[in-house]
């Protein structure tokens, strides 16, 4: 909790200290602290964004909320003006040089992203000398739950709901892949939500930026498999943005029938789930697939569509919404409908306007009524560039660059925070 001593106490406890650190400036640290709320109750789409900063009665130890392949978030509370955020640790990052570009890639992305429904870095916290460098913090939002533990819950799931957090996930995966972008593995655990309805697009570990030459071999390490495209799990070796417009399609399949569409036990059970769905895909779709695979398919029994099943996931599974999902689930990613062209299907009219309405930060109310936006669904200002990496050939060379990056991108700003390693709270942290 936000309070006067360290004892008091936080996981990472942020220090105001460092060299421009103004007169006046305290130099031990109050507590960084805070909770998520972390329930998995529904949010409601109907109010507005919070916006206030919490008050100590609302405040809570910090906590871990979330672990990953390449990381750990804590909740904790900013002690410059007593915000909840959430604390990511990036650790191993110099281990070698694939980890080394692979976080200098997140770290550079948070960093550019400008947008609603992406998750962005608000802070780097200040890294120390270069010779003790050895892991990275960033400070984002703090959502307090995400799509996963909603979809879970007991509580029931509108169609209001549906459409209000599909048309989320399309409009920031619209931002992202005009940036170049692929995100490489959305599932519900990285569409993070808010008690307003409000969604962000997280985890970027695995993410990259688009390959244009069909010739390059791209990993088939990515995407967790529930939610991986026919095309990827057949071992193609080059794919585009459409991978995660199937992941969507998974998805809003999930959130119609609470239960997950393609649950496998391994990649090869995954693509006969999907077959028995699609039903056998034509010659024309199988040629970028590795051998193994298009001879799995091909020596099997044909198997006709049996899309109508679609229909039974829900009430909520209305002609308008199967024909959308059809859209998204096709086995060909050359016919796959885009994440800019799905937001223009009318299934979508009407989260598009509960959204505008009421959640978003683009349009504003004035006495006369609403004033919208010229631009519901904005594209990236620029493309991502990475030509960065071609020139990062060691692991030192990789942390001289990340540790400038990161003092740069403090230049100019708010009180730099640093870490107090001999917080208590801390150890667990680290741990």
């Amino acid at each position: 909790m936000l309070g006067p001593t360290p004892s008091t106490g936080l996981s990472a406890t942020p220090c105001l200290t460092g060299p421009t650190a103004p007169a006046g400036t305290p130099r031990h640290p109050t507590a960084l602290g805070g909770s998520t709320g972390g329930g998995a109750a529904v949010p409601q789409p109907y109010s507005n964004p919070a916006s206030e900063v919490p008050s100590p009665a609302e405040m809570e130890p910090d906590r871990p909320i979330g672990y990953g392949a390449f990381g750990v978030v804590w909740s904790v509370t900013d002690p410059r003006d007593g915000r909840k955020v959430a604390l990511k640790k990036m650790p191993n990052v110099f281990q070698n040089l694939v980890s080394c570009k692979r976080v200098f890639r997140e770290l550079r992305m948070l960093c550019f992203f400008k947008h609603d429904n992406v998750l962005s870095a608000l802070d780097i916290l200040q890294p120390p000398q270069i010779d003790c460098f050895e892991e990275i913090y960033v400070i984002t939002e703090l959502m307090q739950s995400d799509l996963h533990k909603v979809i879970v819950s007991p509580q029931p799931l509108t169609t209001d709901h549906i459409k209000v957090f599909l048309y989320q996930i399309l409009r920031g995966l619209k931002y992202l892949h005009s940036a170049g972008i692929l995100h490489r593995d959305i599932k519900p655990g990285n569409l993070l939500v808010n008690s307003n309805c409000l969604l962000k697009i997280c985890d970027f570990g695995l993410a990259r930026v688009e390959e244009p030459d069909p010739s390059r071999h791209m990993t088939q390490e990515v995407v967790t498999q529930y939610y991986r495209a026919p095309e990827v799990l057949m071992g193609c070796r080059h794919y585009s943005s459409a991978i995660d417009v199937w992941s969507v399609g998974c998805i809003f399949a999930e959130l119609l029938g609470r239960r997950i569409l393609f649950q496998a036990q391994s990649p090869i059970q995954q693509l006969d789930l999907i077959t028995d769905l699609l039903g056998t895909p034509p010659l024309s779709a199988l040629a970028a697939a590795c051998e193994g695979a298009r001879a799995h398919i091909l020596r099997g029994p044909h198997k006709p569509p049996s899309l109508s099943v679609l229909y039974m996931l829900s009430d909520g599974a209305t002609h308008e919404a199967v024909h959308l999902l059809c859209r998204m689930l096709v086995f060909d990613p050359a016919k796959r409908i885009s994440g800019s062209d799905a937001l223009s299907h009318p299934y979508l009219d009407e989260g598009r306007l509960r959204y505008h309405t009421c959640m978003c930060q683009c349009c504003y109310s004035v006495p006369s009524g609403r004033v919208y936006t010229r631009d519901f669904e904005p594209v990236a200002e620029r493309p991502f560039s990475h030509s960065y990496e071609n020139s990062l050939l060691s692991v030192w060379q990789g942390k001289e660059l990340i540790h400038r990056f990161i003092t740069e991108h403090q230049q100019g700003k708010r009180v730099p925070l640093c870490i107090n390693p001999q917080s208590a709270a801390f150890k667990t942290f680290i741990r």
